[in-house]
């Protein structure tokens, strides 16, 4: 004899619920496992960016050494160029010619650094900014169909 007993619904090989849970489940999951995942990346992006910054920390400070050095090297050979201009001048015009030359380096510099600050403004990631809303928008359609 042989025994057919009516299959319900939650019988047979697919009992564990997939595919018959609301849709309010799965987009309440949906939505904490992209909470896990973003917090995830934000740990790992913390994480990498406490590590880098370290190196950055140390590279700083060798190059703020080497910035020292430069600059005492560069004092020297201000005083050589007065010295050697002392040859041929008295010593007070050798001294003002040496500072007028560093003015007027000092001021171009200045000046070429004005033009760059300005082209760099303002101090926003525009393109991530965008990007980001790129991104929302995305999310939003797939999230309504």
């Amino acid at each position: 004899m042989s025994s057919t007993q009516p299959h319900s619904p939650n019988s047979g090989p697919h009992t564990n619920g997939v595919g018959h849970e609301p849709v309010g489940e799965l987009v309440q999951r949906a939505s904490q496992q992209l909470t896990e995942l973003v917090r995830g990346e934000m740990k790992l992006a913390q994480a990498e960016m406490k590590e880098k910054g370290k190196r950055y920390g140390k590279s700083g400070g060798l190059f703020g050494g080497a910035s020292l050095a430069g600059f005492l090297m560069l004092q020297a050979l201000v005083a050589t160029g007065i010295a050697s201009l002392d040859l041929v001048l008295p010593l007070w015009a050798a001294a003002l010619i040496v500072t007028a030359v560093l003015g007027a380096i000092a001021a171009v510099m200045a000046l070429r650094g004005k033009k760059e600050a300005a082209k760099a403004a303002p101090p926003t990631p525009e393109s991530t900014i965008e990007n980001v809303k790129a991104d929302v928008a995305e999310i939003k359609r797939s999230a309504h169909r």
